[in-house]
């Protein structure tokens, strides 16, 4: 079977690397020079991989949702991730919180890794290629449409990201195929996202990073959420892991 994959960052290298492990013959595109672009810029460069809980606490930290995945987590999990990445050249260590990150702190190592993964099972990554429309006849994928032409191929495999970074090509691609396609999108909203701030004050504390904290979001005299650990004071607000953890709650309440 041939297939093409669109979008190489971490899902799809990933998704790339098992299709061709399993033998099928496997195109990966990507709009940017090179991939993993976003892969490179997470967890302040380090990339914070996963976490070293168990199902459970994956599940809950969905917060509501995340039934779902069991089927998915169930298949392959943290585990099966660490393994991959020490097979392609990566060892993770465990951090506060269960974080795991790459023992030499490098992002770039995780993208090389998932790069690698990819070489090994044959998968062929074309860089600077952009996709304009995915190509189906009576309900059957046909191929892809590039600026550079047309490319069949039997299965496509979208993973373009959300819209959450355009600079790093999350531009929401995505969601426009799925709908030509005949899906229903629902409308995206951010989540995991720095905070801004009114209050002037805020940009004379740019800078300041502050450890061991506790951040309570409160709606009037009610609790939403509280989250315990690093938050950063920026030009425009307030950042770091429990401000972007508990944001989903404020664009929740806000839309």
């Amino acid at each position: 079977m041939s297939i093409v994959v669109i979008g190489a960052g971490a899902a799809g290298m990933m998704a790339a690397g098992r299709a061709g492990e399993l033998g099928a013959k496997v195109l990966l595109l990507e709009k940017n020079k090179k991939p993993g672009c976003k892969l490179l810029i997470t967890g302040k460069g380090r990339c914070n991989v996963t976490n070293s809980g168990d199902l459970d606490t994956f599940i809950r930290s969905y917060h509501g949702h995340g039934r779902f995945l069991y089927s998915a987590f169930n298949r392959f999990f943290n585990d099966d991730l660490r393994e991959l990445l020490k097979e392609n050249g990566v060892n993770l260590k465990v951090e506060r919180g269960g974080r795991l990150f790459p023992v030499s702190d490098k992002a770039s190592d995780v993208v090389q890794a998932l790069i690698k993964y990819c070489q090994r099972n044959k998968v062929e990554i074309q860089t600077e290629e952009e996709v304009l429309e995915i190509i189906a006849e009576e309900g059957r994928v046909k191929g892809i449409k590039t600026v550079q032409g047309f490319v069949a191929c039997e299965a496509v495999i979208v993973a373009t990201g959300g819209k959450s970074y355009a600079a790093t090509g999350s531009t929401g691609d995505g969601y426009k195929w799925a709908k030509a396609l005949g899906h229903t999108v629902i409308p995206p909203r951010p989540a995991l996202v720095p905070l801004n701030i009114h209050e002037s004050w805020v940009k004379e504390l740019q800078g300041l990073a502050l450890k061991n904290v506790e951040v309570k979001l409160l709606q009037a005299d009610k609790l939403l959420g509280k989250e315990f650990g690093e938050m950063l004071f920026t030009h425009f607000g307030v950042s770091g892991p429990v401000i972007l953890t508990l944001s989903y709650l404020v664009v929740e309440k806000a839309t």
